[in-house]
């Protein structure tokens, strides 16, 4: 009798909290068609001009560019550094090793009120005006713990004997770098930036105390609340959704074929 429950009873609790998941999402890409006026919060009626017109409110174009120019600078500083980091922990024993673990883990789990407070008061006592690269080193900040955790789990997963053997076929540390440990780190680099990058387009909290008078999407979405969100705000979160799911798709698509192709060697 509890197995038959339970064989029903898993699957049906993980459905449930699966839809539970995407209701929201349901809601934005549904009102994404909504003919509404100055407020997006009941249906008005079914509409194409919010998706052929998706920057038709006012600014939501100029903040959305804002987020994706931050994001993007500050993946590919975080990921630099990150993955440096991560290898020279992973790899190497120094002194204050252990502290720098700490450091690392720091930002993780430092509420991001308090990041963004502590990053805001120092801005200011260094006496930087607040604005696009305020927000870029506190993304940096706290995304490269992201990137550092990430890929040195990928770098602890490395079989050491390919480095050796390229290293007993008479190449350099720089050629072993880049032909062997570099390609096998890549897909930890890439999922590292990738969470990097959506952490950084996502950030409220941090954003809002150090970025002054700049003005980012998740700023605009918060300040349009007050108002009524724009439709337009839903179409561009409806898009951005789907090309998360685009990639993912894919990048399942591609792994399977690269594992399919392997077996089959």
């Amino acid at each position: 009798m509890k197995q038959r429950m339970g064989r029903w009873l898993v699957p049906v609790i993980g459905g449930l909290a699966f839809v539970y998941l995407l209701v929201p999402i349901a809601y934005i890409f549904v009102f994404s068609f909504n003919d509404a006026a100055r407020t997006n919060l009941t249906w008005q009626g079914f509409t194409l001009a919010n998706w052929k017109n998706p920057c038709g409110a006012p600014n939501i174009c100029d903040a959305l560019g804002n987020s994706l120019s931050v994001a993007f600078v500050a993946t590919i500083i975080a990921t630099v550094l990150g993955t440096a980091i991560a290898l020279g922990l992973a790899r190497y024993k120094f002194r204050f090793r252990k502290l720098a673990d700490i450091l690392i883990i720091l930002p993780l789990a430092t509420p991001e009120v308090v990041l963004g407070a502590s990053l805001l008061a120092q801005f200011l006592n260094l006496g930087w005006e607040l604005g696009y690269w305020t927000v870029v080193l506190s993304h940096v900040t706290f995304c490269m713990a992201f990137v550092v955790v990430t890929v040195r789990a990928r770098v602890s997963a490395l079989d050491g004997r390919l480095e050796e053997a390229a290293g007993d076929l008479y190449a350099s540390p720089r050629t072993t770098f880049w032909k062997v440990t570099f390609p096998l780190l890549l897909p930890g680099v890439v999922a590292a930036a990738l969470l990097s990058f959506a952490m950084s387009f996502d950030d409220f909290i941090i954003a809002n105390f150090n970025s002054g008078s700049f003005d980012t999407f998740p700023k605009f979405i918060y300040v349009a609340a007050t108002r009524g969100i724009p439709a337009q705000a839903n179409v561009i979160g409806s898009g951005i959704f789907l090309i998360a799911l685009a990639i993912v798709v894919i990048g399942t698509v591609v792994s399977y074929r690269r594992q399919k192709a392997l077996a089959a060697r």
